[in-house]
């Protein structure tokens, strides 16, 4: 009789030596010799069988059916076969062995099926099949309750997130921790997109300029809605808090989120035929409509609609509201001497500030190492019987509270002590050199520039009237104050005491 051999293997039984592809081959192999079986193929896959498409199980059934006289089907044990007892193709199978159109054996179990089987062989076989999928649910019950056990400790389940590394603990544990260089790209990318000054696109060629990093738009999409940043994990639509330092702060993320929602509102100005630069910015100064873009022999002009009625409205050429747009930012100038004084104090105070900064960050890392500890000790003491599942569900909330205030306090402490000195670096720098950035800007450069200085934009007539957002109404106020001006003191004895000290 000829024999067709079938081994498999699943993801976790390859570790297992006795269970391997080699070693149900060479068990199969002698059975068909002690036989005096033919051995017509080898069929030796890694596959789940307890899955219901199983592609290259698939293939081996019809190589089966494809056979012209009685074969004989072996297997090492009745779960190489399957693990699923309403598997319909192990039912074809078995209905085949009972009419003699192919024998099925089972070599480790000692089973041979075919028409001669008595009663109590099939029964045998059926318990075969309840025990192989028992088996199986019971390493999925298993590895359930595991899984939900490290959600329950903040543990997360795949692949660390960018910003994060997978690490392998001194005691052979896997664990995550904070990617140090990487968490620094994800809060500046998170920092530039909450000012609300940049848009993805303008995201992407900041880091390619800045940090030399490619990235395709989707992935910093994605990484602008993971929660994993700011200290929770989400699975399966699910929110958990995670146990792994936060490198956000919930605001921070929330500022985001408030952003993209916003900015996807606003793309109908963006993508709605020409991208014209003012596109959405302006509204008429007497009824309120939004200004209306057109194009004229070459020309871009804006106007009103004056749905809500005739009132007189006047066509501005696009030209013309780029000079008077262009006039605010040539005021809003600061002269270089100034800037530098400006900048260099800041610098001073906010080294002044970085001894209190250290000594509050290594308290709460010594807090936050505490609840760390106290939360393995609870662990050990349910693992051991020494307290109560309710009673430990109650405490470990407790300290998933704890560890969450910790984590935020920290956010907001590093955010804070750095937050501003960036902030009034970036518009010392800004001021520095507005106008030349608004000349050479492109088009999306350019609305987020006139967004960041400029708001209430209206048309009156052939005039732009705006409100200039804090901090620039000083700075472009400040030019014609006498405090730009370098001028001889009133007290030259003061001045010179001044100077030296």
């Amino acid at each position: 009789m000829k024999a067709i051999l079938i081994a498999r293997v699943s993801t976790e039984e390859q570790k297992e030596a006795g269970n391997s592809l080699p070693a149900q081959v060479a068990r199969l192999e002698r059975y068909c010799e002690n036989k005096g079986f033919e051995i017509q193929h080898i069929c030796s896959f890694d596959e789940s069988a307890y899955k219901t498409n199983r592609e290259e199980f698939d293939q081996i059934i019809n190589l089966i059916l494809e056979q012209q006289e009685t074969i004989a089907v072996c297997c090492d044990k009745v779960d190489r076969l399957t693990r699923n007892m309403f598997d319909k193709r192990v039912s074809m199978l078995y209905e085949k062995a009972l009419k003699d159109e192919l024998e099925l054996h089972f070599v480790s179990d000692g089973q041979v099926l075919n028409s001669s089987i008595s009663a109590a062989e099939k029964f045998h076989f059926s318990i075969s099949l309840g025990l192989a999928k028992y088996y199986s649910d019971a390493v999925s019950d298993n590895v359930r309750r595991a899984m939900e056990q490290k959600i329950r400790k903040g543990e997360w389940l795949a692949k660390a997130p960018y910003g994060y590394k997978n690490i392998v603990n001194p005691d052979g544990t896997k664990g995550i921790v904070v990617d140090d260089y990487e968490a620094s790209i994800v809060h500046k990318v998170f920092e530039w997109y909450a000012t609300g000054i940049y848009s993805m696109d303008m995201v992407r060629r900041k880091l390619k300029d800045d940090c030399g990093i490619v990235w395709i738009n989707s992935f910093v999409d994605k990484m602008l809605k993971r929660h994993f940043y700011y200290g929770v994990m989400e699975i399966k639509g699910s929110l958990y808090p995670h146990c792994y330092p936060p490198i956000i702060s919930k605001e921070l993320f929330d500022t985001v989120q408030n952003i993209k929602r916003g900015f996807n509102k606003k793309n109908m100005y963006r993508y709605a035929g020409r991208p014209y630069v003012y596109r959405g910015l302006i509204r008429c100064a007497t009824c309120g409509l939004s200004i209306t873009p057109e194009q004229h022999k070459g020309h871009v002009y804006y106007h009103c609609t004056q749905y809500k009625g005739k009132h007189g409205a006047k066509w501005l050429r696009e030209d013309e509201i780029t000079r008077q747009l262009g006039l605010v930012f040539k005021h809003m100038h600061m002269p270089k001497e100034i800037a530098e004084q400006i900048a260099d104090t800041l610098n001073e105070v906010h080294t002044n500030k970085v001894k209190f900064h250290n000594e509050q960050l290594e308290k709460l890392n010594r807090e936050q190492r505490e609840i760390t500890k106290m939360m393995d000790n609870l662990y050990l003491d349910k693992l051991k019987g020494g307290i109560t599942e309710s009673a430990y569900q109650k405490y470990f909330t407790s300290f998933c509270a704890k560890r969450d205030e910790i984590a935020m306090r920290l956010a907001k402490l590093e955010d804070a002590e750095t937050d501003y000195f960036i902030a009034a670096k970036y518009i010392l720098d800004l001021s520095s050199r507005a106008y030349e950035l608004f000349k050479s800007s492109e088009v999306e450069e350019k609305r987020q520039l006139v967004k960041l200085v400029l708001s209430n934009l209206k048309l009156d007539g052939e005039k732009l009237v705006y409100d200039v957002q804090k901090p620039f109404d000083l700075i472009i106020n400040l030019p014609d104050d006498v405090r730009w001006r370098p001028q001889g003191d009133s007290n030259p004895r003061f001045r010179r005491e001044r100077a030296m000290s």
